[in-house]
């Protein structure tokens, strides 16, 4: 897949492949979305089934953390709503759509790795429950889905009920506790100790919860529990799910 990056400031996203057309121009569309809480596997899961059947891959969770290092950068203070909404309508960001390759670039800054560190994890929930933040950013992920020629994987909290409820498949990714915790340690490297990790898996779940329901699945959004599957098991599962709904093989 080639890779795509997508412009998503104030002005306008533009995802386009090397001929000059939209992404997936001529290609039947087919929009996947993915919500689940953290540790249950969407962003693995996500790019392996967007590479699957050849979409672009959009990872939510990182539009909200650039804008968190962005605010930190800035000195926004996060308890003020309306400052953090503002810094959200003019974040520049470009984001890549490529499940192969990561590009989360703020003002000219490579920020892929800085926004999956600790200051910004401990801080995201500030971000990602202000009502203000939340509608430019998922005006802004539309956007993305759009500019895909809607062949796009997209995995967050909202996806399959306010930024694509009319997606062809739509999927509430969980696991128990236990599992998500596991999870979460493996992607840090082991390094964080079981307080803070339940805090950031656990705490960042219940905070988030109260602007989004992401345990339970809307009407016509298929539940996959990958509390004992394996990636491949999971990812054989959510691609179950897309053939049975949308009608399309990998």
């Amino acid at each position: 897949m080639e890779g795509r990056a997508v412009n998503t400031g104030p002005t306008e996203a533009v995802v386009a492949s090397p001929g000059g057309a939209p992404a997936g121009a001529g290609e039947e569309p087919l929009v996947v979305a993915i919500d689940g809480p953290s540790g249950s596997g969407k962003s693995s899961v996500a790019k392996e089934v967007a590479r699957r059947f050849g979409l672009a891959y959009l990872d939510t969770g990182a539009m909200y953390r650039a804008l968190t290092w962005w605010c930190l950068e800035q000195g926004v203070d996060l308890t003020d709503a309306a400052a953090v909404a503002g810094a959200a309508a003019e974040l520049p960001l470009e984001q890549g759509t490529d499940p192969d390759r990561e590009v989360v670039v703020v003002g000219g800054t490579d920020v892929a790795a800085a926004i999956r560190g600790s200051r910004v994890t401990d801080a995201v929930s500030a971000v990602a429950t202000n009502p203000g933040a939340r509608a430019v950013l998922v005006a802004r992920q539309q956007q993305v889905v759009a500019a895909s020629g809607r062949r796009i994987v997209a995995e967050g909290r909202d996806i399959t009920t306010v930024v694509a409820p009319d997606a062809d498949a739509r999927i509430l990714l969980t696991a128990d506790e236990r599992a998500r915790m596991a999870r979460r340690g493996l992607q840090l490297g082991g390094e964080q100790d079981a307080e803070r990790l339940h805090r950031q898996v656990v705490g960042r779940d219940a905070k988030d919860a109260t602007v989004v329901d992401f345990t339970r699945a809307a009407d016509g959004v298929v539940t996959v529990d990958s509390s004992e599957l394996t990636v491949e098991q999971t990812v054989q599962a959510v691609i179950d799910v897309v053939v049975r709904a949308a009608g399309r093989p990998a």
